[in-house]
């Protein structure tokens, strides 16, 4: 995962260098020639001329950026798994880091299911799992496996999320 200060200071690195290359200090120009001239019309735009490398490597940043985000939004997979029988229970270890990995996990209707978060993540949001179709809400401890157990009697998906709703999986029961 991105370290956001590593995001953070590389963009403003990058908005520093920009600046430098530009040609012209705002602060070191006097003050006529911050002023326009008398002959000039007030409402007229002036042309700003860059040079074409700059235009195309601004063009190429955002476009990256752009396709970064679609890629972070729209294109990663979900992370399905399928849970183990042992002993008569359907058993799986979900990693709660960031979100939930697994966050698809496949169970069998009718079987006793135990899902087995453990937590790595300290943020607040991760503190709480809940699960509204088995009206479970139980509470995540930092760096310690925290079974829940139910018993699925239909078959469906029933999605399980955080306790602020922002990070989500779910649990596909199979007849």
């Amino acid at each position: 995962m991105l370290d956001k200060s590593l995001i953070i200071g590389s963009l403003a690195s990058v908005g520093f260098l920009l600046g430098l290359n530009s040609g012209q200090v705002v602060a070191q120009m006097t003050h006529e020639e911050m002023q326009p001239s008398s002959t000039e019309q007030k409402n007229q735009f002036q042309r700003v001329e860059q040079p074409l490398w700059l235009k195309a490597g601004v063009t190429a940043g955002g476009l990256g950026l752009i396709g970064l985000e679609l890629w972070w939004f729209l294109g990663s997979k979900s992370r399905s798994q399928k849970a183990e029988s042992k002993q008569g229970v359907q058993e799986i270890t979900i990693t709660v880091d960031g979100g939930y990995e697994p966050n698809q996990v496949v169970v069998n209707v009718g079987q006793p299911v135990r899902l087995n978060f453990y937590r790595k993540d300290p943020s607040s949001c991760l503190e709480e799992v809940r699960f509204p179709d088995f009206r479970i809400a139980q509470e995540l401890l930092l760096n310690q496996v925290t079974p829940i157990e139910f018993t699925p009697d239909k078959p469906g998906i029933y999605p399980f999320s955080c306790g602020m709703n922002m990070y989500r999986g779910v649990i596909e029961v199979q007849a």
